[in-house]
């Protein structure tokens, strides 16, 4: 398995995304937005946080017309793997590949800060590897991450188990004091209806090294390895 990190105008998390899929053992590769190459069906296609374009117009809303693009929705339609990290999320959102928005936060201020997730779905190849119960500490950096979309599209998520990570406290405790942005129902990450398209706002790739305060984010891209590896 090989991981592709998409780089647009204005991503930085890239290297980060790097580093950290290196400390699982995972090689990564950068793809630049103006190329649409075919990814290998089990390549890990990442596309991380930043600022594509700048933020102009709206978060994301420039990235999803870029070449790369219409690689990375063929990847998804043929079951590969895609995640997007905050502003990955956002141009995920912005693509149609996932449902709903990413707001202003609540707070209208930018929140750079920890934050402790719990997953809801123990099925998908990005959470089946993290044990019932467990609470993530995986950090947030966004002024743009309060998640919304309408009362349907919030039912049917829950109903079909599309929402993969909410937002707790230490204890695993889903409550509004533990939401650092105002997002629907405390919702950090969702699914597709597939389960193989990832977007969340919290930054695994800062948590994969004890040296940066923690190694919980690891556990997605174990997961994922743990999938890739038990279909080889």
């Amino acid at each position: 398995m090989r991981a592709a990190v998409v780089v647009f105008p204005g991503t930085w998390s890239d290297g980060d995304c790097i580093y950290a899929l290196g400390r699982v053992g995972v090689e990564a590769y950068r793809v630049w937005h103006r190329e649409a190459p075919v990814f290998a069906p089990n390549d890990l296609v990442v596309l991380p946080g930043g600022f594509s374009y700048g933020d102009h117009l709206r978060c994301g809303a420039i990235a999803r017309f870029s070449p790369v693009m219409q690689s990375v929705q063929a990847h998804a339609a043929a079951g590969g793997l895609v995640i997007g990290i905050c502003n990955g999320f956002q141009i995920l959102c912005e693509a149609a590949l996932l449902p709903g928005v990413l707001m202003r936060n609540a707070s209208l201020q930018f929140r750079c800060m920890p934050t402790h997730l719990v997953a809801e779905n123990h099925a998908s190849p990005f959470t089946r590897g993290i044990v019932i119960g467990r609470v993530l500490a995986v950090p947030i950096s966004h002024g743009e991450g309060n998640y919304f979309a309408d009362a349907t599209t919030l039912d049917m998520l829950e109903a079909t188990g599309r929402v993969a990570f909410r937002y707790a406290d230490a204890a695993g405790r889903v409550n509004s004091e533990a939401n650092p942005n105002g997002a629907q129902r405390n919702i950090a990450g969702i699914l597709n209806e597939r389960g193989n398209v990832l977007g969340m706002m919290p930054h695994p790739e800062r948590a994969c090294d004890p040296l940066l305060g923690g190694e919980d984010g690891n556990a997605i891209w174990q997961s994922v390895l743990g999938v890739v590896t038990v279909g080889a």
